[in-house]
């Protein structure tokens, strides 16, 4: 599907009569016109319903045998001076409009007998625009942290707004950023880059900061002899926004990463670079206010410095994770993507990550009453998590649980141990700076950071959970393989349970409180787990199918949708038992495929053994500009078409150099073919929920349930045949059914 760089662009209108205002999608060449005789406002700094900071940048675009002259108003008062010839549209004027009031102001644009209009909609700086209320209990960011920005309160209002700050810095020979004082002479240790342009510059850049959305945002640009951003001469006119990546639940403004906001690679070739930390999810991992919160930034950008030719996405992780989501919800914020250790989303993550303690502590408590289970050789965990495993790991929680005595660890300890305490626990969270009794009276829970979207259940007051599995039946595939037996299948159906609901969590011990060490160890968090009954089974825990349909709505699930260029790179590290584990680049694939043709998305892997010894970005991010530039100029091939060579399945040695390049890398995974060469050298995993006959892609909130009697009869357990007392245990253990995947997902909406 091809993929064009979206204005918001208001209908022409002749001089006869006024066309209805819309919204669409202006062709590629901005100096196209839609008919000879057309007149066209755009909005190059957002859409038009989202303006924010009472300013935005708008085109009008003339017919081409027209004088390049035209008169603009906003609700009547006439701007025309602030528009003067475009340099990226032939045939075109480009301008600021300031000042503009809350609410909606009227454009309109008149040109040799032809008139064009739209609204603009004017939100406050501190938003929200389209996120919801403002999440209370909000906390400024510490000294500490602000002086990362080199800002210092005092803060402006309760909205922690800081008054904006523009300086420049130098890049200095140790890698160090030193402020750079433009009246005095030139610095002994001051660096020099070359751009993507070939220009051999200085590497100074100007550095704004200030505040948007009630987060901190950063602008950063080469800047080594102009005064101020209308004259950018080192600026290569194309813009990376950095999204930055971590696990946060909200209440808080962030700290900066300097790595990301001033990021070196990137400058020094002459882009710009935009980051906040409400794009960061560290910070918080409500990803409908930092689709807002980008937005925000990328206007203010646009409107400050102008429209880029085009934006790339860059960041790992949650970084990653920002811009599958934002580009499939906000078409036009991003011209292409280089989505690093990514998932598809955090929001599913939750559903097979909540089931690593419940396993692991079942397994832990096996191993600590028979020391010979086959649970105490950790690679034989992979057969209920899914996730890697390895006998040789080191297990940091080891000297915790001395009963352990094998060594090893599993993915679900070395990678995710402690996240669900984080997502589901509403007494565990923090930020920093607060009191305990701030502490207490917050909700800490991911529900809750984006309680906007799920919504609070009106019997307990808590924010609602999408986190469910009743029905699912836990080493199905270990079971139907023959790895374990149909008494061990049983036990741990009946044991595993569930998370209590959130009114009758408990705060967390040691190791999450590290002054409840060493008394009150508890590495499983089960004290939130729900236990046996006197039926000697567990309860499972309900999810809210509201909050998983109010997630698809959202947007908070990746679904697919997504039609930019993507280069999704990552060290292979599922051997270090990293929670960045490779089957996530496919599952993304797989939604993408669902969709369309995944033409759009190249997966790279580079070998990380036994260092993660090359960075394969700046190769991405060349890539991609080429890449971009060819579909720019030749938006007719298609974002397909417009590959380059480069632009291929791939997978690279240690060193970076190339192993194997081809559409037939990763066959196998997602296809019943023979493995490929990169996936021969790269093996992916599975997760706890796919050893339990759930899809590849992750993407189940609910199962469909269906009776055990027909699961039997279906051949669901393979070779197994329950006797009666086995199908009484079946029915016991799951009284409304076991999961059917073969039915869609209950949570999505229909």
């Amino acid at each position: 599907m091809g993929r064009r760089r979206v204005t918001f662009v208001a209908v022409n209108v002749t001089a006869v009569a006024l066309a209805t205002l819309t919204t669409m999608t202006a062709a590629a060449d901005p100096s196209a016109d839609r008919g000879h005789g057309w007149l066209r406002l755009e909005v190059l700094s957002g859409p038009a319903h989202y303006v924010s900071g009472g300013a935005a940048r708008l085109r009008v675009v003339l017919p081409r045998s027209a004088p390049l002259t035209a008169s603009v108003t906003v609700n009547g008062t006439d701007v025309s001076a602030s528009f003067t010839r475009d340099d990226q549209a032939p045939h075109a004027l480009e301008g600021v409009v300031r000042d503009l009031p809350l609410g909606d102001s009227r454009v309109q644009a008149r040109a040799h007998g032809r008139r064009a209009e739209l609204t603009l909609t004017n939100h406050p700086s501190s938003g929200p625009m389209f996120s919801g209320p403002h999440q209370r209990d909000f906390f400024c960011s510490t000294p500490a942290h602000l002086a990362g920005f080199d800002l210092a309160p005092p803060f402006l209002d309760t909205d922690c707004a800081l008054a904006t700050r523009t300086s420049h810095y130098y890049l200095a020979a140790g890698g160090d950023w030193k402020p750079h004082d433009r009246s005095a002479p030139r610095p002994a240790d001051m660096t020099r880059t070359t751009t993507s342009h070939g220009a051999d510059v200085d590497f100074v850049i100007r550095w704004e900061r200030g505040t948007l959305n009630r987060f901190i945002y950063t602008i950063a640009v080469l800047d080594p002899t102009a005064t101020g951003p209308a004259a950018l001469p080192a600026w290569n006119r194309k813009l990376i926004y950095h999204f930055g990546g971590g696990v946060g639940v909200g209440h808080y403004q962030g700290s900066n990463n300097h790595d990301e906001s001033r990021y070196v690679h990137g400058l020094g070739q002459g882009y710009a670079i935009a980051w906040s930390t409400g794009t960061k999810t560290s910070t918080h991992y409500n990803l409908v206010l930092g689709g807002e919160t980008a937005m925000m930034v990328k206007s203010r950008f646009a409107t400050e410095y102008g429209d880029p030719r085009h934006t790339i996405g860059l960041g790992g992780s949650g970084g990653g994770i920002q811009q599958y989501v934002y580009a499939q919800n906000h078409p036009g914020l991003l011209d292409g993507a280089i989505p690093q250790y990514s998932y598809p989303d955090m929001a599913t993550q939750t559903i097979h990550v909540g089931d690593c303690e419940l396993l692991e502590r079942w397994m832990d408590g096996k191993v600590r009453t028979d020391p010979s289970s086959k649970w105490a050789r950790w690679t034989n965990r992979t057969l209920l998590e899914g996730l890697a495993a390895s006998d040789t790991v080191t297990n940091p929680y080891q000297p915790l649980t001395p009963w352990l005595r094998s060594p090893g660890s599993s993915e679900c300890v070395n990678g995710w141990r402690g996240l669900s305490a984080l997502a589901l626990n509403p007494k565990y969270g923090t930020a920093p700076g607060i009191t305990p009794d701030q502490q207490a009276r917050v909700e800490w829970t991911h529900w809750n950071d984006a309680v906007t979207v799920y919504g609070r259940d009106p019997l307990t007051g808590y924010a609602r959970s999408t986190w469910d599995n009743v029905g699912v039946q836990y080493g199905l595939k270990a079971l139907v393989d023959n790895h374990i037996s149909p008494a061990e299948f049983l036990e741990l159906n009946a044991a595993v349970g569930g998370w209590k609901p959130p009114q009758d969590n408990v705060q967390e011990g040691c190791p999450f409180i590290t002054t409840a060490c060493p008394a009150d160890i508890d590495v499983w968090s089960a004290r939130n787990q729900t236990v046996p009954g006197a039926d000697g089974v567990a309860p499972r825990t309900h999810g809210s199918v509201e909050a998983m349909r109010a997630a698809y709505r959202s947007g908070l699930v990746f679904d697919g949708r997504i039609d930019i260029p993507a280069i999704d790179w990552r060290h292979y590290l599922d051997a270090e038992l990293d929670m960045h584990n490779a089957r996530q680049s496919f599952a993304a694939r797989h939604r993408i495929t669902d969709r369309q043709r995944a033409a759009n998305q190249v997966v790279w892997f580079t070998d990380a053994r036994p260092a993660r010894a090359y960075d394969q970005t700046p190769m991405a991010l060349r890539v991609m500009d080429t890449w971009l530039e060819t579909l720019r100029a030749r938006p007719w091939l298609g974002v397909a078409g417009a590959k380059p060579a480069e632009a291929v399945d791939s997978c690279f040695a240690t060193d970076g150099t190339l192993q194997y390049r081809g559409s037939d890398a990763w066959r196998g995974i997602l296809d019943p073919g023979p493995a490929g060469p990169c996936t021969q050298r790269y093996p992916i995993h599975g997760t706890s929920r796919t050893v339990a006959g759930g899809p590849f892609d992750g993407q189940h909130y609910k199962c469909a349930l269906q009776p055990v009697e027909r699961a039997i009869a279906r051949g669901v357990y393979g070779s197994w045949q329950p006797t009666d007392t086995e199908r009484d245990q079946l029915t016991r253990i799951f009284p409304t059914g076991v999961c059917d995947y073969t039915r869609p997902d209950v949570g999505r909406p229909r």
